[in-house]
Parts: structure tokens; C-alpha cells; sequence
């Protein structure tokens, strides 16, 4: 005799499991997921349950067993498994391959991932005649997201063409200032910050998650401490969060660390700091005391958290080797080609200071491994270290840089080693960390050149071995970090765990197995034991495979809808 709903939730109850909920009236279920180890993503220990979906959403959790006799559209077999909720990813790098290209993100949801948080530094919205976004003289681009809602456009925009995972984002603090000032340099002008004021509360109603400064780049690096104070003001009625690439995560971290506390703090708004590290091997040591100014702050009451990658080299473009000043107005390949420009450029990569970040210093010649190169005669220095590309140049590692960077006009995407591997490990542990990519998705089918490892295997290395080798987290604290932390967050509240009611985004994997197959050398390699991944109740993995499935939605910040007064 089948049981009934009733007799579900007594046994069930009895069982102690706080996670259950009613079996759906009819009593027909979409799926049920059997016999895992479930892992509920709230730091609770696992157990062994059913899980069972419909329409989309989480209905009931139950020990295993008791969802054998429900009517069931499909059963998956999870014994031997962990049933997880799906991974957020903090800090995506995938709009271009939402807008564009690939939107099915191969690399990042064969890892497990179900939901993508985009906005370091910039976003594709909003736009204006000075974020380049909208061509010379006022052309129309392929996308239009002017206008006070163009952030809720672009948003939209992406939805519609068909997403495997849940997209959301923050808005970019450098494309807030390129709003207002373009590529010039200098604090705003009261009118200008007016401006500012103006993208900010309106990307905020529209449902970004905060500001996302890249406090490295230009023109992102040209804000001053006040201007991003503004903007975290202008956020802060809307429960946003300020979250920052620092001015340094090298020579100047601990400083850096200080001035984002200042913002937050000033700005009224909880700060989270992107891929927390210390980079360059004579900065190594200063972890201990980033983690205790940290620590303090958050003991004094401030909110700030920190997130990170599952690796000892971090990627950006191989122009951060140079000035920022050097790309004012965007005149960096012009400023190249001036002998007296770039000897003054070349002077200033040659010393040793702070006050901007030179990542070819840091990770020295022989770890900064070059990737983006496009042009035919340069495919044999591709995945090559500098130093050796220099050396076949018979050049200097500036001046191979530079000659590098005119050749290609562009910024040349690269990788930069420069952590410690006990460092990795020693923030691994820290409570209020949190785990993001820092890279888009990828197809690893039709996939050209080389990208970090992390865009295939970040969340399998963390669980591979980080979990099951080196034992530096437990099961059930990693996969918090990867879900409901960044859930809590980011106030989203009906995704990051698992339980009736909320948005069915699970992850089926051995954790026996499930690791990353991905190497700098060889990245487009799809990290195993992560078997079935479901987006909204729909299957985007199955066996490892993509389904081809594109069920995900938009998520919006707690802003999203607010009209506050000026």
C-alpha cells in the first residue's frame, strides 16, 4: 500500500529531519533522487535521504526509502552519492558567452555550478556614448542597454537567448565611472558624481547584487577612495553589497584591505573582497595579518567576508604589467609607440614600488605564463613563460612585453603565478570565505587558445583535493562555501540549499572521484564525478554530459523592484 502524504510527514518527523516538507497534492513527483548522501549546504552533517522535485522547485526531503512507492515521472539511483545543492559562482566571467557565444557554459556547469554572478570591475550595462557601448556618433550597437533601464535589458537580454545556469550580477564600478568620465582620469565633478549617483540607484532597482570595483585596471584604478564611497552610499537603501578586486593583493594589500574596510564602513554597506590573496613570494607572510584585520573588523562589528579561487596563480591580461597611467583615454597602443612614452613606461616597469601593481614583478618572468596570443606568427609562443618568449625575441622581458602587447592590440590574456600553496590553504579554512571562479564558461569542444584551469575545475579541485586528499575541509563546510554562503550573501533566499520549497538547483557526485582534470597546459579538460547537475528541476548533466538544456533564470539583488527618494 502506497503511503500517504500524511504518513510521510510522520515517519519523516520521526526521523528528525527538519528539511521535510509535504509531498505535493496529487502526489505525483517529477523526480526523485534516491538513497544519496544528502548535503544540505547549511554546514549540517549529511545523511542518507530522497529528494524529490516538481514543477521546478524542491518538494520533499525524506530518509531514503520512504519516497520508494511515490508516483515519480523519473527516479535516479544516488546511492554511493552526494546529493548537494548547485553551486554559485561569486565571481563569473561568463556575459560574454551569455550574450554571444556559447550560453550553455559547458566548463562551469559540468563542475557543478547552477548559478553565475557576473560584474567584476564592468558590465555590459549601462551604456552610454562613453562606455563604448554605443558607437561613435551615436550608432546604434548590436545591443542597446542606454537608458535608466538598461541594466534590467542586458539582464533580460542574456535570459532570452536561453541559459543553462540562474545569471545575475553586480554593477561594474568602472563602468559607472566610464558613465560619467570615459577613459579620462581625475575625481569626478559634482555633476559627474550626480551621474554616478544616478547609474548606481538605477542598476540597484533593477536588481544588481551591489558595486564590483577592479581597483588594478584602468580606468577602474582612477576612482578615488571618496568617489567609491559615493557610490556604496547611493547602494546602500537598497541592500547592497560592495564587493572589490583591491587596489593590491601584493605589496600594498594590507592597505588595501584598509581602504576597502573605509569604504564600507563610510558607505553604510557589507564589503566583500574578490579572490582574497597574497601575491608575489615577498608578500607571502602577510596573510596572517590580512586574516587578523579581517578577523577584527568583524569582531568590531563591520561586515566583511572574503571569497577565493582554488589556485596558486591568478589570470588577467599582460598589460597589467604596465603603468595604468599608460592607458589614459585609451591611448595605450599610441603611448607604445611614442619612443619618449614608452621609455617613460618602460622606467617605471623597471622599479620597484607600490603604488601600482606590476604582476610581471611579482610572478617574475619565469611565471607569468602567456596565453591570448591571436596573431599566426606569434601560436608558437602560446602557453610559454615569459622569460622564454624573451628570450626567443633575444629581448628583454619589458621590452617583449611591450612589442608584444603593440603587435596584438589587445591586452593578451594571461597567467600569473604567484601565491603559495599553504596560503590556499590557510584561507580555505577561514569561516567567512567563500569559493568563485574568476573565469567564464567555456566549450571545451570548440574551445581556441588557452584559459586558467579554473574555468573547468575549480569546484572539483576544492572537493577533490582539498576535501577527499589533503583534508583541509570537511564535505559538508565546502560545499557551504560554494552555495548557501554565498546565497546568504548575496540575499537570495530561495536557492543555496536544500529544502521543500526553494528552487531545484542540485548536484548529483561521487565524492569519491570527483576531481579536476583541467592543467595550464591543457585546460579544456572537463573535471570528473560530477554526474548530474539540475538547473530549476531540469537536467543540464546527465552522466557527465550536458543535456543541451537551457532552464535558467534571471536573479535579482534585494533592491530589485525598490524606488527610494533621492
Amino acid at each position: 500500500m502506497r503511503p500517504t502524504a500524511v504518513s510521510l510527514l510522520l515517519l519523516a518527523a520521526c526521523a528528525g529531519r527538519s528539511t521535510v516538507g509535504p509531498v505535493p497534492a496529487g502526489g505525483r513527483l517529477d523526480l526523485v533522487i534516491e538513497g544519496g548522501r544528502i548535503v544540505d549546504g547549511t554546514g549540517a552533517p549529511w545523511f542518507q535521504g530522497d529528494l524529490g522535485i516538481r514543477d521546478g522547485r524542491i518538494a520533499v526531503i525524506t530518509p531514503a526509502g520512504l519516497l520508494r512507492n511515490l508516483a515519480a515521472t523519473e527516479r535516479i539511483d544516488a546511492r554511493g552519492m552526494v546529493v548537494a545543492p548547485g553551486f554559485i559562482d561569486i565571481q563569473s566571467h561568463s556575459r560574454d558567452a551569455f550574450l554571444e557565444g556559447d550560453s550553455r557554459i559547458v566548463s562551469k556547469v559540468t563542475q557543478g555550478i547552477t548559478t553565475e554572478i557576473m560584474g567584476e570591475g564592468a558590465t555590459n550595462a549601462p551604456q552610454n556614448e562613453k562606455t563604448g557601448g554605443v558607437a561613435a556618433g551615436g550608432a546604434t550597437p548590436r545591443h542597446d542597454f542606454s537608458g535608466p533601464r538598461g541594466f534590467a535589458r542586458w539582464l533580460e537580454a542574456m535570459a532570452g537567448r536561453g541559459v543553462s545556469t540562474n545569471i545575475g550580477s553586480f554593477l561594474g564600478a568602472t563602468t559607472v565611472r566610464m558613465y560619467a568620465k570615459g577613459m579620462a582620469q581625475g575625481a569626478p565633478t559634482p555633476a559627474e558624481l550626480d551621474s554616478m549617483r544616478m547609474v548606481v540607484r538605477n542598476a540597484m532597482e533593477d536588481g544588481a547584487f551591489g558595486i564590483a570595483s577592479a581597483l588594478i585596471y584602468p580606468p577602474g584604478n582612477y576612482a578615488t577612495t571618496e568617489e567609491l564611497i559615493e557610490l556604496a552610499r547611493a547602494m546602500a537603501p537598497y541592500g547592497g553589497v560592495y564587493i572589490t578586486h583591491m587596489r593590491s593583493e601584493a605589496d600594498a594589500w594590507l592597505e588595501a584591505i584598509d581602504e576597502a574596510l573605509r569604504i564600507g564602513r563610510e558607505g553604510g554597506v557589507p564589503v566583500e573582497i574578490f579572490h582574497l590573496k597574497a601575491g608575489g613570494r615577498r608578500n607571502w607572510d602577510k596573510t596572517a595579518a590580512a586574516l587578523a584585520k579581517i578577523d577584527s573588523a568583524r569582531a568590531a562589528g563591520q561586515d566583511v567576508q572574503a571569497n577565493m579561487y582554488a589556485y596558486v596563480a591568478g589570470g588577467t591580461g599582460l598589460s597589467a604589467c604596465l603603468p595604468p597611467w599608460a592607458s589614459a583615454d585609451g591611448k595605450l597602443f599610441e603611448n607604445l609607440r611614442d619612443p619618449a612614452t614608452r621609455a617613460r613606461i618602460r622606467n617605471e616597469m623597471d622599479r620597484e614600488q607600490s603604488d601600482w601593481e606590476n604582476l610581471c614583478q611579482l610572478a617574475t618572468p619565469d611565471g607569468v605564463l602567456v596565453l591570448g596570443l591571436r596573431k599566426p606568427e606569434h601560436q608558437p609562443w602560446v602557453g610559454k613563460k615569459l622569460g622564454e618568449i624573451a628570450t626567443a625575441m633575444g629581448k628583454e622581458p619589458q621590452e617583449a612585453i611591450m612589442d608584444l602587447l603593440v603587435a596584438e592590440e589587445q591586452r593578451i590574456g594571461t597567467v600569473f603565478f604567484m601565491m603559495s600553496e599553504a596560503n590556499v590553504a590557510t584561507k580555505m579554512r577561514q569561516p567567512w570565505i567563500k569559493f568563485g571562479t574568476d573565469a567564464g564558461g567555456v566549450d571545451p569542444d570548440s574551445a581556441r587558445g588557452l584559459v586558467h584551469p579554473r574555468a573547468y575545475g575549480n569546484y572539483p579541485r576544492v572537493l577533490g583535493k582539498y576535501v577527499r586528499e589533503d583534508r583541509v575541509l570537511t564535505l559538508e563546510e565546502a560545499v557551504r562555501k560554494a552555495s548557501s554562503a554565498v546565497a546568504t550573501r548575496l540575499s537570495i533566499h530561495d536557492r543555496g540549499v536544500l529544502k521543500p520549497g526553494l528552487w531545484a538547483d542540485v548536484v548529483v557526485f561521487d565524492p569519491s572521484t570527483v576531481s579536476d582534470r583541467a592543467t595550464f597546459e591543457q585546460p579544456h579538460q572537463v573535471s570528473v564525478g560530477i554526474r548530474d547537475v539540475f538547473v530549476n528541476g531540469v537536467a543540464v548533466v546527465r552522466n557527465g554530459k550536458h543535456t543541451g538544456a537551457k532552464p535558467g533564470r534571471v536573479v535579482r539583488g534585494p533592491g530589485a523592484g525598490l524606488r527610494t527618494k533621492d
